[in-house]
């Protein structure tokens, strides 16, 4: 191959994106076209190939060469292809966890909110959820089991972050996603407001002696439905929680009060998912 370029140590400039820019410098909130993201694994790399993500170059060692499928090569087309033996890429944080293959690209442009609450019957609010492997898992599950589309409010992690990609093994590409910005922003208000202006129900996923199963009629016949999801440690502002239209829970056995965010995500998900 032509732009196939070994290297011996990574202090080469052009491989700035994955050895010297911080996930701020890459995210590039001035300008977010201008915006980088690392997808790690060809499972990644192929998902965010298939929602016309735009390459910039590949990173992988020199026996991934003779690994990787020639179709995968082909649909990377001239961009360039650093290689280097395990030894040098083992320098990268977290390398030990990439199966060998990364890929700078253009952060993909993405929907405004109102455009995504307009079509989804079932939407997704992450609020506060700062750890990037639980945004990972919650957008695998939102995925997979029938979720229209996923609201990021801006106090949470960056869906695009490498481990949370890595976690979500490239959901984040598959469903429909927005920041919470506009006219849903400051969150909760007049977010929250916004969300029932546009048709939805809103339910507040919280432990709370008002609280009502998941498997209560009024969510799962519920016609719109935003599933409300907070962070792990504190869980949903108690804005928010006043102000859904339902406080809900997902029944629990052996003394048991909660589930991890990400797995309370996928039960909920399945349970309330469009019928």
């Amino acid at each position: 191959m032509s732009n196939l370029i070994s290297l011996t140590d990574l202090s080469a400039p052009e491989l700035a994106p994955y050895t010297q820019l911080t996930h701020a410098q890459l995210r590039s909130r001035r300008d977010p076209q201008q915006g980088i993201l690392i997808a790690e694994s060809i499972h990644v790399i192929s998902s965010a190939l298939d929602a016309g993500c735009q390459p910039l170059s590949l990173l992988l060692e020199q026996r991934q060469l003779h690994t990787l499928p020639e179709t995968f090569f082909h649909r990377l087309g001239d961009l360039p292809i650093y290689t280097a033996p395990r030894e040098v890429l083992a320098q990268l944080t977290g390398y030990e966890l990439t199966r060998g293959v990364l890929c700078a690209m253009r952060r993909p442009p993405l929907p405004e909110p109102e455009q995504l609450c307009r079509t989804a019957r079932r939407l997704v609010v992450l609020e506060h959820i700062t750890d990037s492997t639980n945004i990972g898992a919650i957008f695998r599950s939102a995925a997979a089991l029938g979720m229209d589309a996923v609201l990021v409010t801006p106090s949470c992690c960056d869906p695009f972050y490498r481990r949370s990609l890595r976690v979500s093994m490239g959901a984040v590409f598959r469903i429909p996603w927005a920041w919470a910005d506009g006219s849903f922003a400051p969150w909760p208000q007049p977010g929250l407001s916004r969300l029932k202006e546009l048709g939805f129900q809103t339910t507040a996923m919280a432990l709370d002696p008002r609280s009502i199963s998941i498997e209560d009629p009024a969510l799962t016949q519920a016609e719109k439905l935003a599933i409300i999801l907070g962070s792990e440690g504190s869980g949903l502002s108690e804005r928010t929680i006043a102000d859904c239209d339902f406080v809900a829970r997902i029944p629990m056995c052996h003394g048991v009060d909660s589930l991890n965010v990400a797995a309370a995500g996928a039960v909920v998900f399945w349970q309330l998912r469009p019928r």
